[in-house]
């Protein structure tokens, strides 16, 4: 899984910051949330994957991959996905600045993936199911 450069070759690059998440996880929700609120200066926007714009504007990005993981696109294109998502974050929003250091440290990129994989696959476990009932483990 690479963290980033997965160029994205939509014929116009977003205005903003994209952040694709699962809109269907309460997990995923609780923690978009979060990062609206530390989103101060309007940077990013939040699009669930399940939102039919999503396949059409970013058809790179396989359905399951999204299902997998947060993906961000930045507006040159790049993409970064789950761990890396969460690095690049942390480069941009201020609010999370404090865990720029251990995101960087040079090697510890494996752990982290790790760890987001843990918690990724385990989230509807740590916050239920989704409100409709109709989400299942993917």
């Amino acid at each position: 899984m690479t963290t980033a450069t997965v160029p994205i070759t939509t014929q116009t690059h977003p205005v903003r910051d994209t952040v694709l998440y699962d809109g269907q996880c309460r997990f995923c929700r609780a923690q978009i949330a979060l990062l609206r609120r530390l989103d101060i200066t309007g940077r990013l926007q939040f699009i669930s994957l399940h939102d039919p714009g999503v396949a059409r504007d970013f058809p790179e990005i396989p359905r399951d991959d999204l299902l997998a993981e947060m993906f961000i696109v930045d507006r040159q294109g790049h993409t970064y996905r789950g761990a890396g998502a969460v690095r690049y974050l942390s480069r941009v929003l201020v609010a999370l600045w404090p865990l720029a250091l251990p995101l960087h440290v040079p090697g510890s990129m494996p752990l982290w993936r790790w760890l987001y994989g843990i918690v990724a696959r385990n989230r509807y476990r740590i916050a239920g199911t989704c409100d409709e009932g109709t989400c299942r483990i993917p």
